[in-house]
């Protein structure tokens, strides 16, 4: 199940997590953010337990939008023990994209 990030609890979903995180800042309006939501949640069922896989509304929580400087949308950023993995990124993601960025998530908090 894709996990819903806010500004209130970022702090224990994504820094707190035992599991790497991948966010997917997005906005209700944005069209490609529309179009990558099914991957996003098959995803989300594919790897749960694993890796955990959430959205966070940019419009609704501007303070973790601001603390990572989101500029467009979507961007995806991933963490691992807690701490932002590389820079977050922008654009439309394939499926097989996705998977490629998960499965690097899980070999490298091995």
């Amino acid at each position: 199940m894709t996990a819903h990030f806010t500004d209130a609890n970022f702090q224990e979903e994504v820094v707190n997590s035992k599991i790497p995180v991948l966010v997917d800042f997005y906005a209700e309006w944005c069209g490609p953010c529309k179009q990558m939501g099914p991957s996003i949640d098959k995803l989300a069922e594919e790897f749960h337990g694993r890796v955990k896989i959430g959205k966070l509304d940019v419009d609704a929580n501007p303070v973790q939008s601001g603390a990572f400087q989101i500029r467009s949308i979507p961007t995806l950023a991933m963490f691992v023990n807690g701490k932002l993995v590389g820079e977050p990124m922008p654009g439309y993601k394939s499926e097989e994209m996705l998977r490629k960025m998960i499965e690097g998530m899980i070999v490298e908090s091995a």
